[in-house]
């Protein structure tokens, strides 16, 4: 019985050691991901440091989201990107007046005090603003389509529901 006694104290002695291992190394992991001490983690930021995932604002329909999984021609990659610069361009005064509206509703709450109603009067001038700017994604996005073949087409929407598929396990998991 006494024997029995000190191997549970030695398993559960070594459990607790790699209990205590394990959170090292994960708390190291985080440590070295963190993006300038601000905390957020390498892989949720771009590659320019910002947090633009890929394929942000697009739904992954970037050549490297869901595209690159299409085997798509030189001819049809060339057309995206024509797509996507001819978008980045005409939107761009779009995106500019939004920034500035966003960085005065951020003036609402300076030096600690919420104004309450220029808040109300900065969503109110955003929120066309952000709608014009959906529906223009969604030409977008309509115009990259047109590019597809009918058989890469279906490929994409064989992607999107295995993504959709693997998020909802994914929301499932955390939720238990």
């Amino acid at each position: 019985m006494k024997r029995l006694g000190r191997f549970k104290m030695l398993a559960i002695a070594t459990l607790s050691a790699i209990a205590l291992a394990a959170s090292i190394a994960v708390a190291q992991t985080v440590t070295t991901n963190q993006d300038n001490g601000q905390g957020a983690r390498r892989e949720w930021r771009g590659p320019r440091g910002d947090r633009r995932g890929k394929g942000r604002g697009f739904g992954g329909m970037r050549a490297g989201g869901f595209f690159g999984q299409l085997n798509l021609t030189e001819d049809q990659k060339a057309k995206m990107k024509q797509i996507r610069e001819s978008f980045a361009t005409t939107n761009k005064p779009l995106r500019e007046q939004l920034r500035a509206k966003r960085q005065e509703l951020r003036q609402a709450s300076e030096d600690g005090r919420f104004n309450e109603a220029l808040a109300t009067q900065k969503l109110t001038e955003i929120a066309p603003l952000e709608a014009k700017l959906m529906a223009e994604r969604a030409k977008l996005h309509q115009e990259m389509l047109s590019v597809l073949t009918p058989e890469q087409k279906t490929q994409l929407e064989q992607a999107r529901a295995q993504f959709k598929t693997r998020r909802e396990m994914r929301k499932r998991n955390i939720q238990q």
